[in-house]
C-alpha cells in the first residue's frame, strides 16, 4: 500500500537534515532525510450510502473531513463514486 493520504494526495518528501553545527563551520553535511506524513487507517461511515468506509488519510485529510463532510470530500477525492 502506498504512502499517501486519499484526500491530500500528499506524498512523503526528502527534506535536508542541517545541524546548527554545520552551518557555524561550514563543514561535514549531515544528508537527507526522507520525512512521512501522520498517516492514519480510519473506519468513517458514510450516511448517504449507509455504509462504512476504510481509508488511509493524514492528520490534515481528517480535519478537511470533518470541514466539508465526509460523503462530499470523499467524492471529491474519487475514493467513493
Amino acid at each position: 500500500m502506498a504512502k499517501s493520504c486519499a484526500i491530500t494526495k500528499k506524498n512523503s518528501f526528502v527534506g535536508g537534515g542541517y545541524s546548527n553545527r554545520t552551518r557555524a563551520t561550514k563543514f561535514n553535511p549531515t544528508g537527507k532525510a526522507r520525512k512521512y506524513l501522520n498517516l492514519q487507517k480510519k473506519k468513517v461511515y458514510v450516511p448517504e450510502l449507509k455504509k462504512s468506509v476504510i481509508i488511509t488519510v493524514s492528520a490534515r485529510g481528517l480535519r478537511t473531513i470533518k470541514k466539508n463532510g465526509v460523503y462530499s470530500t470523499l467524492k471529491k477525492a474519487g475514493v467513493v463514486k
